[in-house]
């Protein structure tokens, strides 16, 4: 590196131009990242260690059976494959299921397409003021069985 001491005006009085790079800028930023560097790679190095529970087989039971709920096109209720045609009786059953508390069953609500909507509706709002937690609805074509009616 040079340095130009004394007047940088030539003869006509305008500035010489400078021909070499200024390189301080370029340092400083060198700088800054190499410390950003120094920084951040001791933080991937670091682990932690967790303590996992241990898997133990003696708590283990049955899974609770999967009950049906079903509306064919004709708009009658079964209880897996039991039809039911007193909504009271429904109700009754709903309940005993929900007294069973966190052993609940699944149920599997599969509604016709053909089924009358308030039918419908009504057995799911009849669940849901019952108290039953796990309800899914099953109606696909490929894996649900065909519902036959009477």
């Amino acid at each position: 590196m040079a340095i130009n001491i004394g007047s940088s005006e030539s003869l006509h009085g305008d500035p010489e131009v400078m021909m070499e790079m200024n390189t301080t800028p370029l340092i400083d930023v060198m700088l800054v990242l190499l410390v950003m560097l120094i920084i951040t790679i001791p933080i991937q190095l670091h682990s932690v260690n967790v303590d996992m529970p241990a898997a133990s087989t003696a708590n283990q039971t049955e899974p609770p059976k999967a009950i049906t709920i079903a509306v064919d096109a004709n708009s009658q209720v079964r209880w897996d494959d039991m039809v039911i045609s007193d909504r009271a009786y429904l109700e009754i059953k709903m309940q005993a299921e929900v007294a069973k508390g966190s052993d609940q069953p699944e149920i599997h609500f599969m509604p016709d397409r053909a089924a009358k909507y308030e039918v419908v509706a009504g057995v799911m709002a009849m669940a849901q003021r019952v108290g039953l937690q796990k309800i899914g609805l099953a109606n696909i074509p490929d894996f649900a069985p065909q519902i036959k009616a009477p």
